[in-house]
């Protein structure tokens, strides 16, 4: 699958087989993700692989019940957890290096679409999720204070395909030289 293909045709899931993801797909997965690009390098992610049927179902919790992603994440034979160390990424000598701070937002959301991507070429499907109780997922997780969950996804095989969304135009988004005049 080329990268255009890849960029095309992967979509949010949320129905998957129980059929378990194989643990070389799994190490696939990982070191597209330890190549990710990072602010100066810093790798500021840490990734928690959960595949304990009662962590995923602490995890679900999280969720609001009005998550579409809800019943995926016990339904996924994988919950992959991203986390961002704190005070890392954007960051010189102890201090923030522009106005946006701390960059493991950024760093982090790159690092999910590495993981998506890859796990897309290997025939599995992801949807990520970023609206659930951070914090309740972070003492479910244990995580340290200076560690911070930012996105979680169900990994498995789809059940079904997804349709694409409408896209914008280029027109819509793309433009040259200055921003237009409204």
């Amino acid at each position: 699958m080329d990268l255009m293909e890849a960029i095309k045709g992967r979509r949010s899931l949320r129905k998957f087989k129980t059929d378990p993801v194989p643990e070389e797909a799994l190490q696939k997965i990982m070191e597209a993700v330890r190549w990710s690009p990072s602010w100066a390098n810093t790798q500021c992610w840490e990734v928690i692989v959960v595949k304990d049927p009662k962590i995923k179902s602490e995890l679900a919790t999280a969720l609001p019940k009005t998550n579409p992603a809800l019943s995926s994440m016990a339904e996924a034979p994988v919950v992959v957890v991203l986390c961002g160390k704190k005070g890392v990424s954007g960051f010189k000598k102890g201090e923030a290096a522009t106005i946006k701070g701390d960059w493991l937002m950024f760093d982090t959301g790159i690092a999910m679409q590495t993981l998506c991507l890859t796990a897309h070429s290997l025939g599995l499907g992801t949807v990520v999720i970023g609206l659930f109780d951070h914090k309740k997922a972070e003492e479910i997780l244990e995580m340290p204070q200076n560690v911070e969950v930012m996105a979680m996804t169900p990994l498995g095989y789809p059940a079904a395909e997804g349709a694409a969304p409408r896209r914008k135009e280029m027109a819509e988004f793309v433009f040259y030289e200055k921003y237009p005049a409204k």
